[in-house]
């Protein structure tokens, strides 16, 4: 399984992703999810991945062929986001046509999601949701943020705390601490993450990290939001009737 979160606010956009996949309890690995499309001063866009391996591999590598063979249409050539994410829904599609019917023979679902984010010269920033058939939905005032993957877990605190105003310093601690929260009670998520910032018109990545069991931030976010949750518990008065 798969968590995937990210933010677009009106000072940036921040990606958070995790790196274990499952295929059953003996079959546990570590495939990064995250993937950045930069050219420095001109665009960049983070993908992110979730659903069968062998079906986002796929897409991906049909996104880094499109730029290998300076194709017209790549990502590093479209005018728009809108137009990314048009391309992504596009590979995507070419790879459900080439592996879908061989996949249903062997009972395997077709099963991916994709969150497309980032800002290209002369638009502002822009963050999508990339469905299995290729169509997508673009975030909103309303809507800020996207999960893909296990997500139920994560979702209460950006419900309660993210807001399009939110600092990138803000968004970034809450996607850590939805992270935990997936973590804790999903085995099929796990450690390292990689996180992704980027900040408007900057035009290039401001952040890149991975995040291991090590990293001091993460360890006291996991603490301090467990104490926090349990002192918050038991401040609110106990029921009377």
């Amino acid at each position: 399984m798969t968590y995937c979160v990210a933010t677009l606010l009106d000072t940036g956009l921040v990606f958070l992703s995790d790196s274990r996949t499952n295929a059953g309890v003996d079959h546990v690995n570590t495939f990064r999810k995250m993937h950045v499309f930069e050219r420095s001063g001109d665009r960049v866009l983070v993908l992110m991945t979730s659903g069968n391996l062998a079906v986002s591999q796929a897409v991906v590598h049909e996104l880094h062929e499109c730029i290998a063979q300076h194709d017209a249409h790549s990502l590093y050539s479209v005018k728009s986001a809108f137009d990314a994410a048009t391309l992504v829904g596009e590979a995507l599609r070419a790879v459900h046509q080439r592996d879908a019917a061989s996949l249903k023979e062997h009972g395997i679902d077709f099963n991916a999601a994709f969150i497309l984010g980032g800002q290209i010269r002369g638009e502002v920033p822009r963050l999508f949701h990339i469905y299995a058939a290729g169509n997508f939905i673009e975030a909103t005032e309303d809507t800020p943020y996207f999960q893909i993957g296990e997500s139920k877990y994560g979702k209460p605190i950006l419900d309660r705390v993210i807001t399009r105003s939110s600092s990138i310093a803000e968004a970034t601690k809450c996607a850590l601490i939805s992270m935990d929260s997936t973590i804790r009670s999903n085995l099929s998520v796990g450690l390292p993450l990689d996180l992704v910032c980027v900040r408007r018109d900057a035009l290039k990545v401001h952040l890149h990290r991975s995040i291991t069991a090590e990293d001091d931030y993460f360890r006291m976010i996991r603490s301090g939001w467990s104490d926090s949750l349990r002192h918050a518990f038991h401040t609110l008065p106990n029921p009377t009737f």
